[in-house]
């Protein structure tokens, strides 16, 4: 199963790109390996040239738009005819292969710049790039290091090829390999963003990507940051020497896009890991297979990614997860509402007081630390237009001066909508990103109302109260709807990650319990529910968890990576003529199971022992107020007030009033569908404007006949 990006809109390629040495072909054909042929950046491509039996490769005649690059050609050392074409001009270019007796194949590559953008739309501006970049688009050559794992210390120090340390460690792969621990980290500039990848690489041996260093094993790593951050400039990746993959054979590539914390444009996101994968490819040859790692921001990026672009990450282990952006920041929005109207007791009603526990009751979290949490960390700030210079999340990394106020209207927005742009479009009204952010009919504390942990005066109060925050953060004390013409795009794109494209994927999701904090345990299963709606099971999600809050079990890192590759490998060796999610769910290892532990990384047994001691499963206040645990119906469909609806409970007649002056145009309807919610159609391109359209099929080489 090569991680190949898609061979059609929605469709994993799970069949290996190139033909077995010796297999015959009728016709001629050129395959693009490092990418679609139509998503290629950086003007090269590794290309490949499958002949009709009996033709040798120096028989061959290949041109780039008339240019002869036959010697760019030839049969490599794993019996393929291949060779990297280079010199692509940005736009369309035309490769053909002519055989002896005048026929052929021809194939269009359509290159863009390796600054971007490819499928994401308009890039961000203003942008900082880093010292030294030679443009405008943050490029710069790539640099190389080494680094060695020291017997000695057991820890990675600088390498130097022309003085080599005397404690270099030896490591044996996961194919059974021994070879020096040292490891080349390649640092460079892919779509305005930094990259780096690490790799087992003996400094005294040539490597090419049709014959790779025998440390390498064929796979990737992808790790992935924390949080969720809206920064307009180059920052840095994740951490890629890490002493376990590296070790087995795994190289790691990260790119500081693909951190979460710097970069929650999900499509930025897609574009970059594409297009570093693209030149992971070109550079050092086809991959079997990408694991994604991260916790938190780290494992939005996995999930959505795995969603919306099917096979950028063949395998993934989120960790302390949540499914999506759009949802998690709802749920802060909510919080930040509840606990404005709770820190302001002189507006409550006559008669209402509240208790920590019916605050709680109304978050539907284990304590109200949880919202607490959220608003204190900042993450509200990404709905708001100000530079917050103080804000842990809100990272926009501009100047003060060029940022929006009331007085600089047409400043740079610091908001996750505004930096999703090129994705939501923009209102007609003041051009400002179109915003799903609402709360029009949510019933605030129905759940806590109907049990009788809070009393109809509260929930009357409560929501009449509530109010919200308009455009511009400002708070209102009515209700706000969201742009609605953004809802559809933001489902179909996989904004908000409706799981439709997920049971190809393997998840081995690693859930520290949590009951204080911001990562509670209900989103673990917030994403299996998503994935039993939309597939009708969650045999591709394992979940494991543990008591300790964020890192389970000392041992996850290690054994996740163990599971997941065991359970790639399965699929990968599987060759039978079944739907891609068939072998996923039926060739999981014996261990890839739901497991609980104990805080010495004990397993006890499946989730149920975690549900018969402290972990239990908790809620959010949209939960609390109706909403199924797929919490995923952004802007609700609305029925009309009812009272026979709060059976048994009773509500006074001014209470009545007050709720339907409340509610003018109803509350949800958690039994239908949201407003525009539909399925995720993969591999979405905004390269056109906002909205997106899907890719379709991807290109594939013509065939001529000889004169």
């Amino acid at each position: 199963m090569r991680s190949s990006i898609i061979c059609s809109a929605g469709m994993l390629l799970a069949v290996a790109l190139v033909q077995p040495v010796g297999a015959a072909v009728p016709d001629s054909r050129i395959e693009v390996l490092s990418n679609r042929a139509d998503l290629i950046s950086g003007g090269d491509a590794l290309v490949q040239l499958d002949l009709p039996t009996g033709v040798r490769a120096s028989a061959v005649k290949v041109d780039l738009d008339g240019t002869d690059i036959s010697s760019s050609f030839a049969l490599r050392t794993n019996g393929k005819v291949q060779g990297l074409v280079t010199g692509l001009v940005d736009g369309d270019n035309r490769l053909t292969s002519t055989l002896p007796d005048g026929s052929g194949a021809r194939l269009t590559i359509t290159n863009h710049p390796i600054g971007g953008p490819v499928i994401a739309g308009a890039q961000i501006q203003p942008w900082t790039c880093q010292s030294g970049a030679i443009d405008a688009q943050c490029n710069q050559p790539a640099v190389y290091h080494y680094e060695y794992f020291s017997w000695r210390t057991r820890a990675f120090a600088d390498y130097d090829p022309a003085n080599p340390p005397r404690d270099v460690a030896r490591t044996r792969t996961d194919q059974g390999n021994i070879v020096p621990y040292i490891v080349r980290v390649e640092s460079g500039y892919i779509d305005r963003g930094s990259y780096r990848i690490a790799v087992l690489f003996n400094p005294s041996q040539d490597w090419k990507p049709w014959a790779p260093q025998r440390g390498w094993n064929g796979k990737l790593v992808v790790p992935g940051g924390f949080s969720c951050g809206v920064q307009h400039g180059e920052g840095d990746p994740a951490n890629v020497l890490v002493d376990d993959p590296l070790s087995r054979g795994f190289a790691v590539i990260a790119t500081s896009l693909t951190d979460n914390d710097q970069n929650c444009n999900m499509v930025v996101q897609a574009e970059a890991l594409m297009m570093l994968k693209e030149h992971f490819i070109e550079s050092y040859g086809p991959v079997r297979y990408t694991i994604g790692t991260g916790c938190s921001g780290g494992s939005i990026y996995q999930q959505q990614n795995a969603n919306g672009y099917p096979g950028l990450l063949d395998g993934i282990i989120p960790q302390c997860s949540f499914p999506d952006t759009f949802t998690t920041a709802r749920e802060v929005e909510d919080c930040a509402l509840l606990l404005n109207y709770w820190n302001s007791p002189d507006q409550w009603g006559s008669g209402v007081s509240w208790s920590t526990a019916q605050e709680t009751a109304v978050t539907g979290h284990p304590a109200l630390t949880t919202c607490q949490s959220w608003v204190a960390s900042g993450f509200n700030d990404l709905l708001n237009p100000r530079l917050i210079a103080d804000s842990l999340s809100q990272n926009c990394a501009i100047d003060a001066g060029v940022a929006w106020t009331p007085e600089n209207p047409g400043g740079v927005r610091c908001t996750l909508a505004d930096y999703m742009v090129s994705i939501g479009g923009t209102r007609p009204q003041d051009g400002y990103a179109n915003n799903p952010t609402n709360n029009i009919g949510v019933q605030y504390g129905l759940g806590a109302l109907m049990s009788g942990a809070i009393s109809p005066a509260q929930f009357v109060d409560l929501n009449a109260k509530i109010g919200s925050h308009d455009i511009n953060y400002d708070f209102q004390s009515s209700r706000r709807d969201a742009d609605t013409v953004v809802l559809a795009p933001s489902y179909r794109g996989g904004l908000i990650n409706e799981a439709t494209q997920l049971a190809s994927v393997p998840i081995i999701d690693l859930r520290g319990h949590d009951r204080i904090d911001i990562h509670l345990d209900y989103h673990s299963f917030e994403l299996r529910a998503r994935l039993d709606r939309a597939n009708g099971n969650h045999g591709n999600q394992i979940i494991w968890m543990s008591p300790l809050p964020l890192v389970g079990a000392k041992s996850w890192p290690k054994d996740s990576l163990t599971v997941m590759d065991e359970w790639l490998s399965a699929i990968e060796a599987d060759m039978r003529a079944l739907p891609l999610a068939t072998k996923v769910a039926e060739d999981k290892p014996a261990d890839a199971t739901d497991r609980c532990y104990n805080a010495a990384g004990k397993v006890l047994g499946d989730l149920s022992a975690c549900r018969r001691g402290i972990q239990q499963y908790s809620q959010n206040p949209r939960m609390v107020a109706g909403e199924a645990l797929t919490n995923d119906d952004y802007r609700c469909q609305l029925k009309p007030l009812n009272p026979y609806d709060y059976a048994p409970i009773g509500f006074t007649a001014e209470q009545w009033t007050q709720l339907q002056q409340t509610f003018p145009d109803g509350v949800c309807d958690y039994s239908k569908p949201g407003v525009g919610q539909q399925a995720t159609v993969p591999w979405q391109t905004y390269a056109n404007g906002p909205g997106g359209q899907p890719l379709g099929d991807a290109p594939v080489s013509d065939v001529f006949s000889g004169s």
